[in-house]
């Protein structure tokens, strides 16, 4: 019996069971389109419907959700979903498309929206079926997040928005945005307020989705733009004027310090493609033992090896800190080590993918469909992307600063 498996308690036994069993008979298999690392790089319209019906499946199974209550489109059961993401992971399954919904926007939505909304919004965002957003970056705005200049200006029952979003994330396919903007000029915190975004039914009418091009060649980027869009105030989330707070909870989550698991699968389509599974010392070592350095191997250069044996110490570090949070006794502060695991861990795979890059040599100039690229060009891929990834959910500069402040009680830095 596995470590995970003698902590479960009996439900959990039973519900990892039925997971094990469910995906051994409807693992989707290998994608009949080629997908980008992750989600957040999807462009290709083919492959985000095929991802979607996988977590549309998924959910149906009950494998994604599982901690939502039965009245939200959960299934009502008790730290179940970190036990479907593990199973999910051992089988290797496609990553799910709809990352912002599930993991910023429905903990959001369930904690600060009326009851009514939670049921009409959750059930497709978990499902898949609705892919969600999130509008905090602006041009003004960004480790500023309170700089906020995308103004709602109330109109009876309804809100009217103009403003100006970058960043977003999956702009082109979301249904719906969770939005972060100003109501009150004269207070920089207490005038924010927050709101859920149909915008998708509003392209051309108040709403416009521009592609941003990142140095990668990819489109997942994007900025949007609001002009007199009229949304109804029941979309509204919590107070006036309390926007910060409720920004927040979508933050915590993000940085994995809230307190609702995100559901998570596996990369399987980029590593059965190519070998890499970006962040996965087993492909970087594949990659050494693959690549000619002079007469030999560069895993044959001992500095090499002893450069990879570090970043295997830093990888099991961060597993065995991971585990650590789920002992109650370990954990001086809530927000210590998902907070250090954002931060250390983006590093980490950064520093994987440029480990990768240097292996590759004169090679890694070659970019993906190169025919002679090693690993089809996907570490080059893998050490562009890393960057976004240190600067999302806030960027390693204030992640630190948060740590050092809020958790360590240093002084604020100036």
């Amino acid at each position: 019996m596995a470590a995970a498996d003698r902590k479960d308690t009996t439900e959990q036994a039973e519900f990892r069971e039925q997971c094990q069993k469910w995906l051994k008979a409807n693992h989707p298999g290998r994608p009949p389109v080629q997908l980008p690392q992750g989600a957040l790089e999807l462009s290709d319209p083919a492959a985000m419907q095929w991802l979607q019906q996988w977590q549309k499946s998924a959910y149906d199974a009950g494998l994604i959700g599982c901690d939502y209550p039965l009245d939200v489109g959960g299934r009502g059961k008790e730290n179940c979903q970190g036990i479907a993401n593990q199973e999910m992971q051992k089988a290797k399954t496609p990553y799910l498309p709809n990352i912002i919904g599930m993991g910023m926007a429905a903990p959001t939505i369930f904690f600060h929206c009326q009851d009514e909304v939670k049921a009409e919004l959750l059930p497709k965002l978990l499902s898949g079926e609705e892919i969600w957003c999130q509008g905090f970056s602006e041009p003004g705005a960004g480790s500023d997040l309170a700089n906020q200049q995308t103004f709602a200006e109330k109109d009876g029952d309804n809100w009217v928005i103009n403003g100006h979003k970058v960043w977003t994330s999956l702009a082109h396919f979301a249904d719906w945005m969770i939005l972060l903007c100003r109501t009150d000029k004269s207070d920089k915190y207490n005038g924010l307020s927050y709101f859920s975004v149909p915008i998708k039914a509003a392209l051309g009418k108040g709403v416009t989705v521009r592609p941003l091009i990142k140095m990668t060649g990819q489109t997942g980027f994007n900025e949007v733009l609001f002009d007199n869009l009229v949304i109804s105030d029941r979309y509204r989330m919590d107070d006036v004027g309390a926007g910060w707070k409720v920004a927040m909870t979508t933050l915590a989550h993000e940085r994995g310090a809230g307190t609702l698991v995100t559901p998570a699968s596996g990369g399987m389509a980029i590593e059965e493609e190519s070998g890499v599974s970006a962040g996965n010392i087993d492909s970087l070592i594949s990659l050494a033992k693959q690549q000619h350095r002079g007469a030999g191997r560069a895993a044959d250069d001992a500095s090499l090896r002893d450069e990879i044996m570090k970043l295997m110490i830093r990888q099991e570090a961060l597993r065995q800190n991971s585990r650590r949070a789920g002992v109650p006794e370990l954990n001086d502060h809530p927000m210590r080590i998902p907070l250090q695991g954002k931060l250390v861990g983006t590093e980490l795979n950064q520093d994987i993918a440029e480990t990768a890059y240097r292996i590759e040599g004169a090679a890694s100039t070659l970019y993906v469909n190169d025919p002679n690229a090693p690993a089809a060009g996907q570490w080059p891929l893998a050490y562009m992307n890393s960057f976004g990834v240190t600067i999302a959910a806030g960027a390693n500069e204030v992640q630190r600063n948060i740590l050092g402040e809020r958790v360590l009680g240093l002084a604020k830095s100036k």
